[in-house]
């Protein structure tokens, strides 16, 4: 046999077992989630909340629910936030349910209430915190990017 007849067998074979293991890997990967109207209904309760050093978050929608948007509702208590001013990949959306936020967004700051919105750029640094008095109660919208 020729080398490059054995050669071009040989990357046959590779692409073979390799498409077969990809094949593998998508089925054993893939657990598709089942929507219904049970679990697609969410209805927010404090105990099932989880407990930050600011205050609670509560997942509405996940990564692992979600195909690719997840929504979380955040509770800060006055004063506090519930980190400091970052910046990842992903875009973001806040909106305020209750109390009074400072938004920080590249340098600049801007409070605001109840029924405001603050849009979060991809990789711009940005933050939120409770500017007022009473619990802050804020709802976070992102894109996964798995």
């Amino acid at each position: 046999m020729k080398l490059s007849t054995a050669i071009k067998i040989a990357i046959v074979i590779l692409i073979t077992q390799t498409a077969q293991s990809q094949e593998v890997k998508k089925e054993t990967n893939s657990t598709e989630t089942k929507y219904t109207i049970e679990n697609c209904v969410n209805h927010f309760e404090l105990d099932k909340a989880t407990k930050t050093k600011a205050g609670y978050q509560y997942w509405f929608a996940d990564k692992n629910f979600t195909q690719e948007n997840t929504l979380k509702m955040s509770i800060v208590e006055p004063g506090k936030s519930t980190h400091a001013p970052h910046h990842h990949v992903e875009e973001e959306f806040f909106y305020i349910l209750e109390g009074t936020a400072q938004f920080y967004l590249d340098g600049k700051t801007a409070i605001a209430g109840p029924n405001t919105s603050f849009y979060c750029p991809s990789n711009v640094e940005h933050g939120i915190s409770n500017a007022g008095n009473t619990d802050l109660k804020y709802l976070v919208i992102k894109k996964d990017l798995k």
